[in-house]
């Protein structure tokens, strides 16, 4: 009988190990911060918003965008908390802070920047939701902060060091919510 009790005892104690609440990359984590981008056009024109929230194991950026030309376009974080138009250029380069190569199809990429192409539908409206594994909105919110681009053209996700995705058409600086 004590045998029995023991087995018992020692399956419902394994069990609970395997039961552990493991939250899975990109699940949502209470008190999770966020930052936000209002996304302006070179004219100064409202393109949309973008929010980076914390999420297991890295950020999940959202991209909801309006009044861009159809197809598809390059979206990347940029590295610099700036957006001067004309051609948006005071972002900087993508956001590496890891040192990889540009792309999700390059061997040795993606940069942390690096993000799907958007697709814009003929009313100019688009949106895109993607998780960042690796990623810290303290990195993304350093003392230069970080900005989010729209390029003009799709991002080949292989070439570096910005996947032919051509000139930048929207930005915004990512700042705390």
């Amino acid at each position: 009988m004590y045998k029995g009790i023991v087995i018992i005892g020692l399956a419902a104690a394994t069990l609970a190990g395997c039961s552990q609440d493991r939250t899975a990359i990109g699940e949502a984590v209470p008190g999770g911060r966020s930052a936000t981008a209002n996304l302006r056009t070179a004219a100064g024109g409202d393109a949309g918003r973008a929010t980076a929230t914390e999420v297991a194991g890295g950020l999940r950026v959202t991209l909801d965008t309006q009044g861009l030309p159809p197809g598809t376009h390059g979206a990347h974080v940029h590295t610099t908390g700036r957006c001067d138009a004309p051609d948006f250029t005071t972002a900087g380069g993508h956001w590496n802070p890891t040192a990889m190569k540009h792309g999700s199809q390059n061997p040795q990429g993606p940069h942390e920047g690096d993000l799907p192409n958007l697709i814009i539908g003929s009313d100019g409206r688009g949106t895109l939701g993607v998780t960042v594994p690796g990623a810290t909105l303290d990195g993304l919110l350093d003392a230069d902060g970080s900005a989010i681009i729209v390029h003009a053209a799709p991002d080949d996700l292989k070439t570096d060091p910005s996947g032919n995705s051509g000139g930048r058409i929207a930005c915004g600086v990512f700042m705390p919510a």
